[in-house]
C-alpha cells in the first residue's frame, strides 16, 4: 500500500466559461502554464501525484509529471462531468490511504496546504481545507471510501459522500484554496496574485 494519500488533480473539464483563444488551464502563469503551476505545487507536497486530462492536454501534462501518473479520459465522458474524472483518478491509485482531489484550475493551493489536508485524514474520513471559515480545496476523502467514490459518475462530484461522513475542515492560512480560475477576469487576478506571491521574500513553492 502506498504510504501517503494521494493528490488527484482534475483537470479534463471543458472550462466552457473560459472564452480565451485557449483552454483556460493552458494559460501562462510565470513560467508554467496554469495547469502545470498546479502540478508544480502538487509534486512539491512530496506527495503521490496523478493527474486526470482528456487526450487534448496529455502532452501538456506529461511535461510535468511521469507519463504513467497521467490518467486520460475519453472526452465524451468527461463532458459528462467530474464524476467520472474522479472515479477514473482514484481508480489508478486503488492502494493508496486516501485521496485529494485538487482542480486543475486551483495553481495557487499550497503544498503546505495539501500536507495539511493529507494529515487530517489520519483521523477523519473525509477533510478539506477552509481559510477563513471558508470551505475551499483539496478535499481529502479515507480508503475507506474508495468503493463510494468509485461508484461516482456523470455530473455527480462528490458533495453527495461529503454530506454523508464527518468531515473536518482544516483552517489554513491559503487564500489559494478558495481560487479558481473560471473567466478571463480571474485569470488576470490570478496572475497578479501569482506575481506578488513569487515576489515575497520566502515565497518559493507557492505555486
Amino acid at each position: 500500500m502506498l504510504s501517503r494519500p494521494t493528490v488527484v488533480v482534475l483537470a479534463a473539464g471543458k472550462g466552457s466559461r473560459f472564452t480565451g483563444s485557449a483552454h483556460k488551464l493552458e494559460q501562462s502563469l510565470g513560467d508554467l502554464s496554469v495547469l502545470g503551476s498546479t502540478l508544480r505545487s502538487a509534486i512539491e507536497s512530496h506527495l503521490p501525484v496523478v493527474v486526470v486530462v482528456t487526450q487534448a492536454l496529455a502532452t501538456s501534462a506529461s511535461r510535468i509529471v511521469a507519463a504513467r501518473d497521467v490518467v486520460v479520459v475519453p472526452q465524451e465522458l468527461a463532458a459528462l462531468g467530474m464524476g467520472h474524472s474522479i472515479a477514473a483518478g482514484i481508480a489508478a491509485r486503488a492502494d493508496a490511504p486516501g485521496w485529494l482531489l485538487l482542480p486543475g484550475d486551483m495553481p495557487m493551493v499550497k503544498p503546505a496546504t495539501l500536507l495539511a489536508v493529507a494529515a487530517a485524514l489520519e483521523q477523519h474520513p473525509v477533510a478539506y481545507a477552509q481559510y477563513q471559515g471558508r470551505r475551499g480545496h483539496p478535499v481529502g476523502f479515507a480508503a475507506e471510501l474508495y468503493s463510494e467514490l468509485m461508484m461516482l459518475s456523470g455530473d455527480e462530484g462528490a458533495r453527495r459522500i461529503i454530506a454523508r461522513y464527518p468531515a473536518v475542515g482544516v483552517d489554513v492560512d491559503d487564500p489559494g484554496v478558495l481560487l479558481d480560475l473560471d473567466t478571463e477576469a480571474d485569470l488576470v487576478a490570478m496572475r497578479a496574485l501569482h506575481e506578488a506571491t513569487r515576489a515575497r521574500p520566502g515565497a518559493a513553492g507557492n505555486g
